[in-house]
């Protein structure tokens, strides 16, 4: 028995070695075709941006075209169903974002967010939401809106996109965490609030940094806060929620991510890719116009970490919301 492991230990040792050389291999052969970026939200909207500008920019460090394909529906779970079933070989890969963190908490899906996907790495960080408000409205500071809000319950409204929304979701936190009555209208979509905000039909909204922007540089509406860690570069004189005591944190992200079978070579080549991509100072000079910075540490496993932390955290914020939670 000994002599006989011992005979088959050039061999074993041999195969190991060809198997070893043959996985790198796999992943020097790839792309030989065009890659398909799975977008599960409308051309032209926050997911989208970030991630057609980062594909257009990985056509060109992959020698392939990375073609978006916008597959949208059902607050993203169209798009992010179809991927979770593609093949995993690298060919079709899906932009994530905070809507993945968010849908699992309120709608029946029938795969994992998490799971069912291989994390690439993040395309942005951002944009944070932000509370604003019409500019003709009596309050200039969060502080008088919470407190008119207080004088007279349900007197002031905010538009919101649904209550799987982040709009929605941040509302409900500063409801609790300032003990307001603030009514929460619905729209189609945060765009459409904002926009509604801006024209005098309601009197605020959680919009996010990209769309708010515009509107407060007309002088349409007012930013009373910004729900991230520091202020705005472009804002330097709104302030933070955390700076006025609440606990408000609320901000989007886009990433990359495969079908979970996805080889870890091909995994690890396309990080490699996509950080030259978004590491580049052209990437981040476009991203910083809409409020999206670029972690710099942006590995596989740093990203799967974060989108997994950061579902738990949206599931406890979907608590406040009062809403139906998927089981």
């Amino acid at each position: 028995m000994t002599a006989r492991v011992r005979h088959g230990l050039p061999a074993v040792v041999a195969l190991a070695a060809c198997l070893s050389a043959a996985v790198p291999s796999y992943a020097q052969n790839y792309p030989t075709r065009p890659i398909t970026m799975i977008v599960p939200f409308p051309a032209g909207g926050l997911t989208d941006v970030p991630a057609r500008v980062a594909a257009a920019m990985l056509s060109e460090r992959l020698g392939q075209n990375v073609v978006v394909e916008n597959k949208t529906g059902a607050t993203g779970t169209i798009g992010a169903a179809f991927a979770a079933r593609a093949a995993p070989d690298g060919y079709t890969l899906f932009a994530n974002s905070l809507a993945d963190a968010q849908n699992v908490h309120f709608v029946s899906i029938n795969y994992s967010p998490i799971d069912d996907f291989a994390q690439i790495g993040w395309i942005v960080d951002g944009p944070p939401l932000v509370a604003i408000v019409h500019a003709g409205q009596p309050y200039k500071t969060l502080q008088e809106m919470i407190a008119a809000s207080k004088a007279d319950p349900k007197s002031v409204s905010f538009g919101t996109s649904g209550p799987a929304s982040s709009p929605h979701m941040a509302l409900a936190l500063l409801n609790a965490a300032a003990k307001t009555q603030i009514v929460a209208v619905p729209y189609r979509g945060s765009g459409d609030a904002a926009r509604a905000v801006a024209g005098g039909a309601i009197q605020g909204v959680f919009a996010f940094y990209s769309q708010a922007k515009p509107l407060v540089d007309d002088g349409k509406v007012r930013a009373l806060a910004v729900a991230a860690p520091q202020r705005m570069a472009d804002w330097p004189d709104v302030p933070t929620f955390q700076e006025l005591g609440y606990k408000i944190d609320f901000r989007g992200f886009v990433g990359l991510s495969a079908p979970v079978k996805t080889p870890k070579p091909i995994i690890g080549f396309l990080n490699k890719k996509l950080n030259e991509v978004v590491q580049s100072q052209a990437f981040k000079t476009r991203m910083a116009a809409l409020g999206m910075t670029v972690p710099a540490d942006n590995t596989p496993d740093k990203y799967d970490a974060f989108l997994r932390s950061e579902t738990g955290r949206q599931g406890e914020i979907a608590k406040f919301t009062g809403q139906p939670q998927a089981r």
